[in-house]
């Protein structure tokens, strides 16, 4: 009986002070600096990662035939830092490419899901490069968003059995598009598979409002990845790359919120946008890359995955940039890991 009161008591402490049982916000513990290796890494286009084994993962660049590389990614297990980066071997066919943007690994059927900007598809390859025909049941709306912002990022999780993927910006119905200096919040629609590869429910999620402020025709602003945790939580990787007309004071930058859709009702696939329903987020971390005479550290970070858990349990994220072929001599290909932790 004194057990049933104390159970009672707990449980009535719990309501009053509103606490939930769901898993802590995961928390930052350290952001890394960001590392090339020109020496084992040949300049690329890397648009996605993925991790498929102990220390390899699956990369993808956005101008090659279709297919993939395997990177090997050495990661200290008691710090996150990389130790080393190498290509271990390129995994292309003969067919053309499809502006490949993200690259997510299925461990329980040992497969890939790469998406394309081209047709704005999700399609599964296998190990070996080949497409088995399978892909994830894209909305309409989503296939009509065309070559430029269209399907961008694609996740998916092992403990919670869902796929997420989302457009790199807003569509077209559901309003404007940010650009350097208008000041628009973008409207990205979340949208779940679930094992079947269905839809399995949208969420409406607002990327924050431009820091640029003077017009520029080479300006990207939107979401770049995606990463599912176990709890059903989002990573989400809003990107906004600034190139003034002298190339000179170009910058991007880059900030990880985490979303939590399961405590937002879902709405329709195609639902009108409204503002009640928007996801709430929280950031995690935020860091800026230049390019001036002096600093030449500038990093489109497009690709971001799970990396390994360090010896202590801390979860390490992986990021990769692209840096269109190392344009100009200039731009290197960075590698990044931030480490984080859920209590």
């Amino acid at each position: 009986m004194r057990r049933f009161f104390s159970l009672l008591f707990i449980a009535f402490f719990v309501a009053l002070c509103g606490v939930t049982m769901a898993v802590a916000q995961p928390q930052l513990v350290k952001v890394h600096r960001q590392l090339s290796f020109d020496e084992t890494v040949p300049a690329g286009n890397y648009s996605g990662i993925t991790r498929v084994g102990e220390n390899d993962y699956a990369v993808v660049t956005d101008k090659a035939k279709d297919g993939f590389f395997i990177f090997t990614i050495d990661i200290d297990s008691k710090t996150g830092k990389i130790k080393d980066v190498k290509l271990k071997q390129s995994v292309f066919g003969q067919a053309e490419g499809r502006d490949a943007e993200d690259i997510v690994y299925v461990a329980s059927s040992k497969t890939l899901f790469i998406t394309g900007e081209a047709d704005n598809q999700a399609l599964e390859y296998d190990l070996n490069g080949k497409r088995t025909g399978r892909k994830l049941k894209m909305p309409k709306a989503f296939l009509a968003a065309g070559n430029r912002y269209g399907v961008e990022a694609v996740t998916y999780n092992e403990q919670t059995h869902t796929f997420w993927a989302t457009t790199e910006s807003t569509l077209k119905n559901d309003g404007q598009q940010a650009t350097a200096g208008n000041q628009v919040k973008n409207k990205l629609r979340l949208q779940a598979f679930d094992e079947n590869l269905s839809p399995a429910g949208q969420y409406f999620y607002r990327m924050d409002a431009p820091i640029a402020k003077k017009k520029t025709n080479r300006y990207a602003m939107g979401c770049s990845a995606l990463t599912a945790l176990d709890d059903g939580r989002l990573l989400v990787l809003e990107r906004e790359f600034y190139v003034p007309s002298s190339k000179l004071g170009a910058f991007v930058n880059n900030k990880i919120y985490v979303v939590f859709p399961q405590k937002k009702d879902k709405v329709q696939t195609g639902s009108p946008w409204d503002d009640k329903k928007v996801l709430d987020k929280s950031i995690l971390c935020e860091w800026r890359t230049h390019l001036s005479l002096f600093d030449q550290s500038i990093a489109n970070y497009e690709g971001m995955c799970l990396g390994p858990q360090l010896d202590n349990g801390d979860q390490v994220i992986l990021l990769i940039s692209d840096s269109q072929n190392q344009y100009g001599g200039v731009l290197s290909d960075w590698f990044k890991t931030i480490v984080i932790r859920c209590e």
